[in-house]
């Protein structure tokens, strides 16, 4: 039944025209066979207009245009639960049409996806003749839009960001790329589903104007069949909308392997930088005390992490960043009789070298993550290692945190496991308020981001305020997420190498109370404003309780917060703001009010400042 519904409204057939219509009917992707190339439709107009599909291989000829032998099509309505995302409900409805090509004794397939929240495009080599092998030199999709339209471009996945034409995005720009496509209109082109696969990024196309091209991060190597990732076009009336309905990536992943995910806890993470084990019991201590989960040693617990002699079966200190004494045993053990997760980090060349030997010996010592290191991106060969890497972790029970630039593509659907990544600019890089802003809206939409959030460190006055760090709690989501970066512990020792600049002391200002209660993972997400690189509001439910968060740029602003998404019929309320006249190391005022729904509070936030709230339901 379903397959012949969609025949009649998810997809239009002609002779030369496949066209694939999402379920509501708002957005259509469409192949023309004429022209082996594809358009995207959103109510009624074409916003890409018709975009070669460019493919370079080895062994077979794949340019020109190829003859429809046939069609299949398929429609999915359904929904999927978990407890590690944005949102705990997440709905899974699109028409997909598979379109079998041939010219000669050339086949190639193209798969078409519409989704209500964007549309997707693969491609499919099955098995032909006597090829068992394929090697895919190079790709070079279209995009191609009617004007030179703004887009927010960055070169590598921890670089900044610059609002440019299409025109000047220049080579090898990240995704997702947000395109500005008018005011009430935004995409973004984006990469699901990359697992032993080279890396997609974009180029300005220098041969057509308003027109960008995809490109790989080398040749691709597989046998036959084989099919593509997917290559996304997220559509919205606006950024708030597009970053709503993120999970569209996560969809274009197959369901989870994982069928027990009890042992997967999302949580807060404070990192210790002593590597002692005096300072590890401190964290132990102050992570129990705050609500938090996880203690986390970085580099250096088992020599220079650059060096590729360190041993990561063994806790030899890097001489430069602690002298101990650091015992593993009597660390975990103290972990261990406290409820508190222990998780290491690890260097990409020792992970390389040594994952099979340290994963059953770190289950043994009761290790309950890793976090990859300076992991290699790019190449065929680095990602498939790096999802292979999270598979053989899963396997042994631990979360994953991978770091530097690698971006999700939304693997973490199908292994859970794999928390969060980095790929972002975050903390670690000083970004000013109106660069989290632009993250927030461009980096975020492929899906959580490790920011390491700091708060005592000097760097909080360059980036913004203090108000506005509790908000990248909520503003940034990672179910693993690492606060006080920079910060320890009254009771840890000192620390004097200054590899990471000053640390300096965990107050007990009032306001830390919002983190002690704030969760990592959500029920609910709501884009309360959203102007990419000038302010940002975000809502987000756990159980009854609401948390928001709100970021402001470089000019002063009156922000209005409407209350109508509430459903219950009073909530006592914290809010936390900027105040100089506050007389605390930080400078946050925390006033109570009482909200309900369908009312609205108007804020008065000055440049670069910010605010949380915490609304709890009164029962």
């Amino acid at each position: 039944m379903g397959i012949s519904l969609l025949s009649l409204i998810g997809c239009n057939k002609t002779n030369d025209r496949i066209e694939t219509i999402s379920p509501n009917s708002n957005q259509a992707i469409a192949y023309l066979a004429n022209e082996h190339s594809f358009t995207v439709t959103v109510a009624g107009k074409q916003v890409i207009l018709p975009s070669t599909i460019g493919l370079n291989c080895k062994e077979l000829d794949l340019s020109g245009v190829f003859k429809i032998i046939s069609t299949k099509t398929n429609t999915v309505n359904t929904t999927w639960s978990t407890q590690l995302g944005e949102r705990s409900e997440i709905p899974e409805r699109y028409n997909e049409t598979k379109i079998e090509l041939q010219r000669g004794d050339v086949r190639l397939n193209i798969i078409l996806r519409a989704y209500n929240e964007g549309v997707a495009l693969a491609y499919e080599i099955p098995a032909q003749g006597n090829i068992s092998e394929v090697t895919l030199k190079q790709e070079a999709i279209e995009f191609n839009f009617s004007d030179d339209y703004p887009v927010w471009a960055a070169p590598k996945a921890q670089k900044e960001y610059q609002k440019v034409p299409i025109s000047k995005a220049g080579k090898g720009v990240e995704r997702p790329l947000v395109v500005e496509c008018g005011d009430d209109l935004t995409v973004a082109l984006a990469e699901a589903e990359m697992i032993n696969y080279a890396r997609m990024k974009f180029n300005t196309n220098t041969s057509k104007s308003n027109s960008l091209v995809s490109g790989l991060d080398g040749e691709v190597v597989r046998k036959l069949p084989f099919c593509s990732p997917w290559r996304v076009v997220m559509i919205g009336k606006n950024i708030g909308q597009l970053l709503e309905q993120n999970y569209l990536i996560q969809n274009l992943n197959p369901p989870s392997a994982i069928k027990d995910q009890s042992w997967i806890k999302p949580g807060k993470v404070l990192r210790e930088g002593t590597l002692t084990t005096q300072g590890a019991k401190a964290c132990i201590d102050f992570v129990k005390a705050h609500n938090m989960q996880y203690v986390e040693f970085d580099a250096g617990w088992y020599g220079p992490e650059g060096n590729n002699n360190s041993d990561a079966t063994t806790t030899t200190l890097d001489p430069k960043r602690s002298k101990g004494p650091f015992d593993i045993e009597e660390i975990m053990s103290y972990a261990k009789a406290n409820d508190i997760g222990v998780l290491l980090y690890v260097n990409r060349r020792a992970l390389e070298k040594q994952l099979d030997e340290i994963l059953p010996l770190y289950q043994k010592w009761g290790i309950a993550g890793l976090k990859y290191g300076f992991v290699r991106v790019g190449s065929q060969d680095a990602t498939n290692w790096m999802h292979e890497a999270v598979k053989k972790t899963a396997e042994y029970k631990m979360v994953v945190d991978i770091h530097d630039e690698y971006r999700p593509v939304g693997f973490s659907r199908t292994y859970p496991n794999l928390l969060t990544q980095e790929g972002i600019r975050g903390d670690e890089e000083s970004p000013v308020n109106s660069h989290t802003l632009i993250t927030m809206f461009t980096r975020m939409l492929a899906g959580a981001g490790d920011n390491t959030i700091c708060y005592y460190s000097s760097r909080v006055e360059k980036m913004g305020s203090h108000a506005s760090q509790l908000a990248k709690a909520v503003c940034m989501f990672s179910p693993l997420q690492f606060m006080y970066w920079y910060d320890k512990p009254a009771t840890s020792p000192e620390k004097k190498d200054g590899l990471w600049g000053k640390t300096n002391v965990i107050g007990d200002e009032p306001e830390l109370e919002f983190w002690d209660a704030i969760p990592t993972t959500w029920d609910e997400t709501k884009v309360l404003h959203a102007e990419i690189g000038q302010c940002g509001v975000i809502a987000r439910r756990k159980g009854d309780d609401w948390f928001i968060g709100g970021i402001n740029g470089e000019d002063q602003r009156n922000l209005t917060i409407d209350f109508s998404f509430l459903e219950g019929t009073k909530y006592a309320t914290k809010l936390y703001s900027d105040d100089q006249s506050v007389k605390t190391r930080t400078h946050v005022r925390i006033e109570k009010k009482e909200i309900k729904s369908g009312d609205k509070l108007t804020l008065d936030v000055k440049p670069n400042n910010g605010f949380a709230l915490h609304l709890k339901a009164v029962k």
